[in-house]
């Protein structure tokens, strides 16, 4: 018996030698779970309220998000957007009543000059989107004085832009002409085409519309390019304290959002028609190439020379604008950990 069990040990060994099957042992219990452990470990599911500002081609970058999936390839549960105004998404997303808000960056300035921590994590729209629109009868900047220019509300974004506007017009926005709040975007259009004002920013597809009313463009600020803070991303410092890995995923989100949306132009112009709700294909197409294309960046970084009109023109009349500290407000850690990654990219 022992000499049957030393040849048959023998005759594994030689068998091995000779090229035989090798049997891999097993895992121990030991080494199964240290390879467990370091496996990284899929995110816990994490359900998010967020508003943006306005039914506007700003908003496109966080529509596509939202349409392509990329939250909930992130492990977030975006169950809706809430469409709710910059002048109360700010008080919705400080009383956390939406964790996440697209809202004016004018508005996060002066609530946080006034004692707020809010936190400006990605830009969708880091320059002017907008265009001066004036009525058929103001053919030179001389027309528009004592004229009635619309905007959204004091303070936002469409108000420093339009103050921009006409401070570059060589014109006093608080002499020459009389600022008329509104209330939103489209209620600034409604109010140009009913004739209560004469004048406002404007931007695609609601810059078609006007000018088939007869309206014309008297200053363009979006060809120049110039830097503005007109929708911000926007959390709270308690709730970015909290939950860094969920804000992560949420920039994350939308960086990959992005890239789809420049790359697929069709995706693009059907996201809008839906936000829209508008069958025009040439208006949506219209607004998919100038807000895709030429306003969103690639890169969304929140950054301080996005907010210099926005702390010269409120800042005139707030000595706590005035001296605020604006990169206190802005963490763009978030938007370069998502490109270091190639997000942006792969």
């Amino acid at each position: 018996m022992r000499r049957a069990l030393v040849l048959s040990v023998a005759s594994l060994v030689l068998a091995a030698a000779c090229g035989g099957t090798a049997v891999t042992p097993s895992p121990s219990p030991t080494t199964a779970a240290s390879a467990a452990a370091t496996a990284t470990p899929k995110p816990s599911p994490f359900s998010l309220v967020v508003s943006y500002s306005n039914i506007i081609g700003d908003e496109l970058p966080l529509w596509a998000t939202k349409e392509g999936g990329f939250f909930e390839q992130n492990a977030l549960t975006v169950a809706d957007l809430q469409n709710i105004a910059s002048a109360q998404g700010v008080p919705a997303v400080i009383s956390n009543q939406v964790q996440v808000a697209q809202v004016g960056g004018s508005e996060v300035l002066s609530a946080n000059a006034e004692g707020g921590d809010l936190v400006v994590v990605a830009q969708l729209a880091g320059v002017y989107p907008f265009v001066l629109e004036v009525a058929a009868k103001i053919t030179s900047i001389a027309d528009l004085k004592g004229k009635k220019i619309g905007v959204s509300s004091v303070g936002s974004s469409s108000d420093i832009a339009t103050r921009a506007a006409l401070k570059k017009l060589g014109l006093d926005p608080d002499k020459d002409v009389t600022i008329v709040p509104v209330g939103s975007a489209a209620q600034r259009t409604a109010a140009m085409l009913s004739g209560a004002i004469d004048a406002g920013v404007s931007q695609p597809p609601d810059s078609l519309a006007v000018e088939k009313a007869g309206f014309h463009v008297l200053y363009d600020l979006a060809s120049q390019k110039l830097p503005s803070a007109n929708t911000s991303v926007v959390v709270t410092r308690t709730f970015l304290t909290a939950n860094k890995a969920v804000v992560q995923r949420y920039v994350d989100s939308l960086v990959q959002g992005i890239k789809k949306l420049k790359a697929d132009r069709q995706f693009g112009i059907d996201v809008l028609k839906k936000y829209f709700k508008s069958t025009d294909d040439v208006a949506m197409a219209a607004t998919y190439d100038f807000y895709a294309q030429l306003v969103t960046a690639t890169q969304p970084f929140p950054k301080p020379e996005m907010f210099a009109d926005a702390q010269t023109i409120l800042g005139a009349k707030s000595d706590k604008v005035k001296s605020y500290d604006v990169t206190r407000m802005l963490d763009t850690s978030f938007v370069q950990s998502a490109v270091d990654r190639g997000l942006d990219k792969n």
